[in-house]
């Protein structure tokens, strides 16, 4: 079998990933938090359990603090924000409007 003059074949140039890369976790420093939380998701069988979700959230928590990914905000993770942090900032916001005033 050979190929027509005219198909070339074009080389196939990867896209990278939509979010930046992620490094493997060489050194297992979040494989705990890892396997607990593919244990949920075996044990929910995939559904969308809010534990499995807390699970997720402390999985990339340890991913952002150990530099396997970089930080962002859990909205965009797609998962709710801790109500420490929602509460300090709506009471620091409250504060600068008085402020303001």
């Amino acid at each position: 079998m050979s190929a027509s003059p005219g198909n070339s074949l074009k080389a196939l140039s990867p896209t990278p990933p939509e979010r930046g890369s992620f490094p493997l976790d060489h050194d297992g420093e979040c494989t705990k938090q890892m396997q607990e939380y593919l244990q949920c998701i075996k044990l929910v069988r995939g559904e969308n359990a809010p534990n499995c979700r807390l699970l997720a959230k402390e999985y990339l928590n340890c991913r952002m603090n150990h530099q396997l990914m970089t930080r962002d905000e859990w909205k965009n993770l797609g998962l709710p924000d801790d109500p420490k942090q929602s509460s300090s900032s709506s009471s620091s916001s409250s504060s600068s409007n008085e402020k303001q005033n």
